[in-house]
């Protein structure tokens, strides 16, 4: 039997959901599907002169709570798909923070690091042309996500701009502080993801002082994450990047690690370590496990292998939805993707905002807002699950579904 593609996921989820609510058949395929969905293809000169055609995508799932929100990834693995599926997820993870987003996605079927600088650059400001037809401040605003970074969001952000004819720093968020960016929003989604690790510990009564981590995938939300809870006193005991991991019981030194990959690319070779593979790195004894690299990570194949007391999915997806039931028939405590990782574009909305009335916060203040989201996010979570007696990922997903059905109800069908 195949797998399950990330989408047939992701409407599974719902499925279950609006299942529980007795959602009405009409307000069913309206969120069941895309709003909209734009493919692109397009040519970039390389810097040889040779003309390569690459291929892109934007969807936006749901706009009844705002403008459509999420990030651009820039991966060989992209697909409508998996696209589809994060534009989704995306709709759930704003509704499930409260904040006034619709879901979107976009990416690029392309490997960011086979280009140079000038290719990327070129690329970006093309993509950005194709999808200009969608994108724009109160319509769809970008950020960053796998394979970009705020280089690439302020190429994003100049190239709508020089269409419009003025500067339109709100048209993306994840940019530099120097054009708009936001304070705190390089670590956002680990910060949020460390707020909501600290409430769930105090829920479960076991202290983050003392707890092992496990940590797949050490990229910026990984490594943060890591270098945070190091600072709370827990023992990060294992990470891994797409090569594979480290694994030391008594304790990684985060700091040490992180020097080590920026001077070598990678963690291979790392000393002071064992080395082992991603799929390892799952199945050690820990406190807490925190998948940070690419969907689907936690099956039917592994889920009754895995150790860990708690697990909060900083990616997208990570855990497939037989795997979740299997962990919480185990007692597992699943914090899911759609709350645990939703820091980032909590304060890509702060950005936004910010970008709207040309009015700065500092690093406190975003720091301080995003703590008040996560935290009252995640109460509101954990009450409805205790509630209806289910796991975390369905209190979720019936929260969020709830707020936007609700919204489309109260707005009506046009016309």
């Amino acid at each position: 039997m195949t797998a399950a593609t990330p989408y047939e996921n992701a409407r599974r989820m719902f499925d279950h959901a609006a299942d529980l609510m007795n959602l009405d058949g009409g307000m069913r395929n309206i969120l069941r599907s895309a709003q909209r969905e734009l493919m692109v293809t397009f040519p970039v000169k390389m810097d040889d002169g040779r003309i390569e055609v690459f291929t892109g995508f934007r969807v936006q799932h749901n706009i009844v709570r705002g403008p459509a929100k999420g990030g651009i990834r820039y991966h060989p693995s992209v697909d409508i798909d998996s696209i589809r599926a994060f534009a989704m997820l995306m709709t759930w993870k704003c509704a499930t923070v409260n904040i006034p987003f619709g879901g979107a996605k976009g990416g690029v079927i392309v490997d960011p690091k086979q280009l140079s600088r000038a290719e990327l650059e070129r690329l970006t400001r093309r993509y950005t042309s194709e999808i200009s037809i969608l994108i724009g401040p109160d319509r769809d605003i970008p950020a960053p996500d796998i394979g970009t970074d705020s280089q690439i969001m302020a190429w994003i952000m100049d190239t709508y701009s020089m269409h419009s004819d003025h500067t339109v720093p709100a048209v993306v968020t994840g940019k530099p502080l120097n054009i708009g960016g936001s304070h705190g929003r390089n670590e956002a989604t680990a910060r949020g993801l460390v707020a909501i690790l600290r409430e769930a510990s105090e829920a479960l009564s076991f202290r983050v002082d003392g707890a092992r981590v496990a940590i797949q995938g050490f990229g910026n939300v990984g490594a943060n994450c890591a270098r945070m809870l190091e600072e709370f006193g827990a023992s990060v005991v294992a990470v891994s990047d797409s090569k594979g991991g480290l694994y030391n019981p008594r304790g990684l030194h985060i700091t040490q690690v992180q020097a080590y990959r920026d001077r070598n690319g990678s963690l291979d070779g790392y000393p002071e370590a064992d080395r082992i593979s991603n799929a390892e790195l799952l199945e050690l004894p820990c406190d807490m496990l925190i998948p940070a690299a690419m969907h689907s990570q936690i099956t039917t194949q592994n889920a009754d292998r895995i150790k860990a007391r708690i697990i909060g999915e900083a990616a997208n997806g990570p855990t497939t939805p037989e795997a979740d039931e299997l962990l919480f028939d185990r007692g597992v405590f699943v914090i899911p993707d759609i709350l645990a990782n939703a820091g980032g574009v909590t304060v890509s909305y702060f950005e936004w905002v910010q970008g709207l009335q040309e009015f700065f916060w500092t690093e406190r203040e975003v720091n301080a807002q995003l703590e008040r989201v996560m935290v009252a996010a995640f109460q509101n979570v954990l009450h409805l699950a205790q509630e209806r007696r289910t796991n975390m990922r369905t209190a979720a997903y019936l929260l969020a579904v709830e707020r936007v059905a609700s919204a489309t109800a109260t707005r009506g069908i046009y016309p």
